[in-house]
């Protein structure tokens, strides 16, 4: 009888601690730093509500559409929102080949100068497709951290290449939700 109950003692301190670390482990967030410099990968809209997000936040950043790495001086976090758009693409008169260059050579500016890289998917299932996935695919595996929406995820894509890299991730329903992630991400 003693025996049993030494045994469902040790199972439920087990079943405790285990769960407390997986609380732990989920809910820790990287901390960031300000100023941070918002720009597109891949010239979606959505690095537009990104902004509207920082400044709801109370962060201290600012927005470049076709950030270059002489905009990353004084720039403690970097992040790249992250969808496709033709239209966009055209419209700053990139293609695709020229925008993944402009996003290597930030990333590259990011590296060396220890930035680290906060990605965010607010577009959704309509900011997914053959494009958009080349960008996603290329470039999330150098973020520190990722914030998506749901819907954008639905095939795994994203939380896929979080996982496989140990990159904490965050998925939100809509993208006014990423809000809270969002701040909570930056001291």
């Amino acid at each position: 009888m003693i025996k049993n109950i030494f045994k469902i003692l040790f199972l439920l301190a087990f079943f405790i601690f285990t769960v407390s670390a997986r609380e732990k482990k989920e809910t820790a967030l990287p901390v960031f730093e300000q100023p941070l410099l918002i720009t597109s990968a891949g010239q979606g809209a959505e690095v537009y509500l990104a902004s509207v997000l920082a400044k709801r936040a109370g962060l201290n950043s600012s927005l470049s559409k076709i950030a270059a790495p002489k905009d990353m001086k004084n720039i403690k976090t970097l992040v790249l929102v992250l969808g496709a758009s033709l239209k966009g693409l055209g419209s700053a008169g990139l293609d695709k080949a020229k925008e993944k260059e402009r996003i290597n050579l930030l990333v590259a500016e990011a590296q060396k100068k220890n930035i680290p890289i906060l990605c965010l998917h607010l577009g959704g299932e309509a900011r997914r497709g053959k494009l958009s996935d080349e960008f996603i695919t290329f470039f999330l595996p150098f973020a520190k951290m990722a914030i998506v929406v749901k819907s954008g995820n639905k095939d795994r894509l994203l939380s896929r290449i979080c996982e496989e890299r140990n990159i904490p991730w965050k998925e939100v329903e809509k993208a006014a939700d990423a809000l809270k992630p969002f701040k909570e991400a930056f001291k």
